[in-house]
């Protein structure tokens, strides 16, 4: 039985803490916060209830399996889920709105066709079979495989972008999703719902591999799905599941050093000064020199032209008064006028004018205080605390005003029914995370010569492992919940250990 001191109660250090308790190891989380779940919160108030991080869960399969593997009782009997159907609709800047149903391919191009045109829908099925390929080339060394040391393949697009002719020059391939949407799918608003998806994960487009197409693959294959009350639960559940298998909990206990002895980690020391022994040392939170002065981490990461400060979300969490009207959508995206003005403000360091506004509605008794009421949120990308200063009111204030004002498109009478708004910048996150900025990291993409993946797993001092979002395979709960499983992986079959199979 080892001693394994987990830093950080997010999903990713949860997925961990649990597999290595399940495995026989001695595991005690030490969180600087006074809760669990790290991005996974929740704000609630007179019987409104609010996500105050991602609201919905992809490829779900994965925490069906870590219920499996650590305890008795799966993941549905731990939390209700509900597929969204339609799983988002779409208000484009020309007025023209779809609705795109839930994990339905055949379902997503009549949509397609019969909102944007004939045509629409085989465009965008071609692009989906191309990211169908992609997902085939990289899935396992993207996804479900500790990182390799030599990063050849996934520093390769395996994305098989169509030949575009050229005028008097040689044909060449799209290499950004900006040019796979401008080449490939022949339609603005085409181009602007792809866009839309990598914006949503923080990834600028122009400068985002081709391979950033696999997003909304993911997410249209495997369907979206909604945790009842929240996705605070699944956080709640996992939890639940760290105490039944015997795992510690320590809250408002910052860890300021992981500490180094005969050249591999040896536990943790926290800001009270108290010397924490462990025999392996899991590293849940963004990794820094501040941690371990001098380390080596090991990161992949490589510098790419035009990559910017990750950036992070914006949230106004709205009280309302009226009924959420029948038939309206669990999530809308409301698309800018102009996409590379706001690319250009939010990777650039300063706030966009007209932002791409994600609209949350959902039905869900557990959010509101009964049937006369609803809550809603608004949710934008943006440029991180520091180019920007999120503290300062007037800025916090306007750019709220600008939410409300382009959700109001798709919320009848929302000005006049809002109750109370509330703000979330990414001044918040990063006081309630540790993550620099407020910054909320991205999925891993293969492409761009490796320039988009995350540190590995195994670091390069022997004992020390990275999870969660700012590990491989980068950000997202189902990411995340991949990277606890990596870990345990690694802690428990060594380095020798090459993925679930």
């Amino acid at each position: 039985m080892a001693r394994i001191a987990v830093i950080g109660a997010g999903a990713g250090a949860m997925a961990a803490a649990a597999r290595l308790a399940v495995a026989g190891h001695r595991v005690a989380v030490y969180e600087r916060s006074e809760t669990y779940g790290g991005s996974l919160g929740r704000h609630a108030r007179d019987g409104f209830v609010f996500d105050t991080g991602p609201s919905l869960l992809h490829l779900p399969a994965v925490y069906r399996d870590l219920f499996v593997k650590t305890g008795k009782e799966p993941l549905e009997r731990c939390v209700t889920l509900t597929q969204v159907d339609p799983a988002s609709r779409h208000l484009f800047a020309d007025g023209t709105t779809v609705s795109l149903p839930n994990a339905s391919r055949a379902g997503v191009v009549g949509a397609l066709d019969t909102g944007l045109g004939q045509g629409a829908g085989a465009r965008w099925a071609g692009l989906l079979d191309r990211a169908g390929t992609a997902w085939d080339r990289s899935r396992r060394p993207l996804l479900e495989e500790p990182l390799p040391e030599h990063l050849e393949g996934l520093g390769q697009d395996p994305y098989p972008a169509v030949r575009r002719r050229r005028l008097l020059r040689q044909a060449r391939r799209a290499r950004t999703l900006a040019e796979v949407g401008a080449w490939e799918l022949a339609d603005p608003r085409l181009a602007a719902l792809l866009d839309g998806y990598a914006l949503s994960y923080g990834l600028d487009p122009r400068h985002a591999p081709a391979a950033a197409a696999l997003l909304p693959y993911m997410e249209q294959t495997f369907g979206s799905w909604y945790v009842a009350g929240g996705l605070r639960e699944l956080a709640g559940a996992m939890y639940e599941r760290c105490l039944l298998r015997r795992v510690t909990f320590a809250f408002g206990a910052e860890v300021v050093r992981v500490t180094e002895k005969d050249g591999r980690a040896s536990g943790v020391e926290l800001a009270d000064g108290t010397h924490v022994d462990a025999d392996h040392v899991v590293l849940g939170a963004q990794p820094g020199p501040e941690l371990m002065p001098g380390q080596a981490w090991g990161a992949k990461e490589r510098p790419v032209a035009g990559r910017a400060p990750v950036p992070g979300r914006f949230t106004v969490m709205l009280s309302l008064r009226g009924a959420r009207e029948a038939g309206a959508a669990h999530r809308t995206v409301v698309h800018c006028q102009d996409g590379p003005a706001e690319q250009r403000a939010v990777f650039g360091g300063r706030i966009a004018e007209g932002p791409t506004v994600t609209v949350l509605r959902p039905d869900d008794p557990a959010t509101r205080p009964d049937e006369a009421h609803e809550a809603v949120t608004l949710t934008a990308t943006v440029a991180p605390h520091g180019p920007v200063d999120w503290t300062d009111p007037a800025a916090r204030e306007r750019f709220a005003d600008v939410l409300i004002g382009r959700a109001a498109r798709t919320v009848p009478g929302l000005r006049e029914r809002v109750l109370r708004t509330e703000v979330r910048t990414p001044a918040e996150t990063a006081a309630d995370t540790g993550a620099a900025g407020g910054s909320v990291p991205a999925p891993a993409l293969a492409g761009a010569a490796g320039g988009f993946l995350h540190p590995g797993n195994r670091t390069a001092l022997p004992g020390l492992y990275l999870a969660g979002g700012w590990s491989h395979p980068g950000g997202g709960p189902a990411h995340a919940g991949m990277s606890g499983a990596l870990v345990a992986g690694l802690v428990v079959e060594g380095d020798g250990f090459r993925g679930s199979r």
